[in-house]
């Protein structure tokens, strides 16, 4: 349940949005835009893409106010999700793989702390784990785990075969597995001592 100083800002600005006030899209800018440049910027990484599709999901949140259901959620849950979708179809979007193509593979390994929703891979020893794997093999992981594309996607963005590509993700989720047991056998073995 939202406080009342967030409920009250919460109600002033669907009123503001439903009458199509000016004042409104400032308002959603200046108390919203950063928490929802936030949730963007967990999925889309490249800065200027990132405020290109904030300036995107202002202009829906503005122009689909109507649309918004208080029984349903909260509006800001609402926004939150119109932002992380947003994000999610440009990320998918054959422009923005494409323009990603052009990244070396360090550079895409190297991003994929920032791509969690949860704890950032460096926290819990995976960075260290994903550096042991092979180029080839990391990319796919990469893809498929931290920027959320299907196997097919994979495919498609690393322009090799679908089976290529579940092959790979087999072997490399087998190799961390192995890696992991080691990790596991090591810490235990200091443990003791």
């Amino acid at each position: 349940m939202p406080s009342p100083a967030n409920q009250d800002k919460q109600d002033t600005l669907l009123e503001l949005l439903l009458r199509k006030d000016e004042a409104g899209m400032r308002y959603l800018f200046d108390h919203y835009g950063g928490a929802l440049n936030n949730i963007i910027g967990r999925i889309v990484t490249e800065p200027q893409t990132c405020e290109e599709v904030l300036q995107d999901v202002l202009l829906r949140i503005w122009e689909n106010a109507d649309t918004y259901e208080p029984g349903k959620s909260r509006l800001f849950t609402w926004m939150a999700r119109i932002a992380r979708n947003a994000a999610i179809d440009r990320v998918r979007s054959k422009g923005y793989r494409q323009n990603g193509k052009t990244d070396g593979i360090d550079a895409i390994v190297v991003n994929h702390t920032t791509l969690s929703e949860t704890m950032p891979v460096e926290h819990i020893g995976l960075a260290k784990l994903l550096d042991a794997l092979d180029n080839n093999y990391r990319s796919i992981i990469d893809l498929l785990y931290f920027k959320d594309y299907t196997q097919a996607e994979t495919a498609e963005a690393l322009d090799l075969p679908l089976g290529t590509v579940k092959t790979r993700s087999r072997r490399a989720l087998q190799k961390l597995r192995e890696l992991l047991k080691n990790e596991l056998i090591i810490l235990l073995i200091i443990s003791l001592f």
